[in-house]
């Protein structure tokens, strides 16, 4: 089965055709990087007027590159939630004309759904249940992969999820945005043990995360060098604090893992894309013959082969939308 699948989210312009949920037969994504790092992060009303002037043109090289036209395609899906309301409806108003154009069934596929699913694309063995740690610049959840999109949330940010705060440290520290990307390469020649940043825990559930507290600790330290005079060495900065923030994502998820049994572990999402957290998980889970999935870096950030996987598996589940699909911008994982 072949859909094909549309993503516009946020502030990437994507279309893909997926075979049965675990084959990439075309990816293409525009990305709107260069415009919005001269506002220091995405302009929602700018995303949806760049999103407009590329959805056809993803399209059409997403078909050209699967060697197909419309009419051959088995469905049609998209990201109706959660996300930016104006860039949301832009993809949702293109799949909903492409699939009653061509009289093919349409599929609404919530934006976590798939960058869960994008590990099926790089992993073939890869098979639920299993844990996965969902970590992107507006979403950080611990997810119970129950079955094929029977999702139970473990734990979620309480506060910024762990992309904001890479970006408003990077932009603190003088770096720019997209921060995740520039904090990693600044780190690498930094000293992660520099400085104490803190490690938040919320008393009432263990598998919450916070990331305000080390955000704001960053900016203090900041403020406070510069009222004494003293240097900052802002590779050493960038590295305590992705230490900081890695070591929070990979102790709560070897938590998770050992109080409920799981074994096979998986990340997903933009930051899922870190290495420092890559190679951090994976220790942790040789330490504990654990098995770890992740995507590849391209299928870690926003793309439309991740919501094609998860839209074979919503099929394949009776799932479909109907006309009356709209953008639900504040959308949680599991509704409909």
């Amino acid at each position: 089965m072949r859909i094909l699948a549309i993503e516009s989210s946020c502030d990437e312009t994507a279309a893909a055709v997926v075979e049965d949920g675990r084959k990439v037969l075309s990816n293409i994504i525009s990305s709107q990087i260069d415009i919005h790092k001269l506002y220091g992060g995405v302009v929602p009303e700018i995303a949806s007027r760049k999103h407009i002037e590329k959805v056809t043109q993803v399209v059409d090289e997403a078909l050209q590159e699967a060697g197909m036209g419309l009419p051959d395609v088995d469905a049609v899906a998209v990201t109706y939630g959660p996300g930016l309301v104006g860039a949301l409806l832009v993809g949702v108003s293109a799949a909903k004309a492409l699939a009653f154009a061509a009289k093919k069934p349409l599929i609404g596929v919530h934006h976590i759904e798939g960058h869960i699913s994008a590990n099926y694309l790089t992993a073939p063995d890869l098979e639920p249940p299993f844990l996965c740690l969902v970590v992107s610049g507006g979403h950080t959840n611990l997810v119970i992969v129950r079955d094929y999109g029977d999702y139970e949330v473990l734990g979620k940010t309480r506060d910024d999820a762990a992309g904001e705060a890479f970006d408003k440290v990077a932009r603190a520290i003088g770096l720019g945005y997209p921060g995740g990307p520039k904090i990693q390469k600044i780190s690498e020649l930094g000293n992660p043990d520099a400085i104490a940043f803190p490690r938040a825990k919320i008393d009432d559930n263990p598998f919450d995360f916070s990331f305000s507290g080390v955000k704001s600790a960053v900016l203090n330290y900041l403020n406070s060098c510069e009222m004494k005079g003293e240097t900052v060495v802002p590779a050493d900065v960038a590295a305590s604090f992705q230490a900081a923030v890695v070591d929070v994502l990979v102790s709560h998820t070897i938590e998770g893992a050992k109080q409920l049994g799981f074994t096979k572990l998986a990340l997903a999402g933009g930051v899922a894309s870190n290495a420092v957290l890559r190679a951090e998980m994976k220790k942790a889970c040789e330490r504990r013959g654990y098995t770890l999935y992740y995507p590849d870096p391209i299928l870690c950030t926003d793309n439309a082969a991740m919501i094609g996987a998860a839209a074979y598996y919503d099929y394949r589940n009776g799932l479909l939308s109907d006309w009356s699909l709209n953008a639900v911008p504040n959308l949680k994982l599991g509704e409909r």
